[in-house]
């Protein structure tokens, strides 16, 4: 299950938030819409604490 954790699903979301980051970067310069520059930074926030909720558990789980 630690293998999984560690080997799978933290680089997803890993690779997830660093996609949601470029993509709001890349609308600021662009000068899109702030809206969807808002929707981007939530989505990287929500995001970024389901890779922490990941790797705490996988450490979590090594530690057993």
């Amino acid at each position: 299950m630690t293998t999984f954790l560690s080997m799978v699903l933290i680089p997803i979301a890993v690779a997830s938030v660093a996609a949601v980051l470029l993509m709001g970067l890349v609308n600021m310069m662009r000068g899109g819409s702030p809206n969807r520059s808002q929707k981007l930074m939530r989505m990287r926030v929500f995001l970024q604490f389901v890779a922490i909720v990941i790797t705490m558990v996988t450490i979590w789980l090594m530690g057993q």
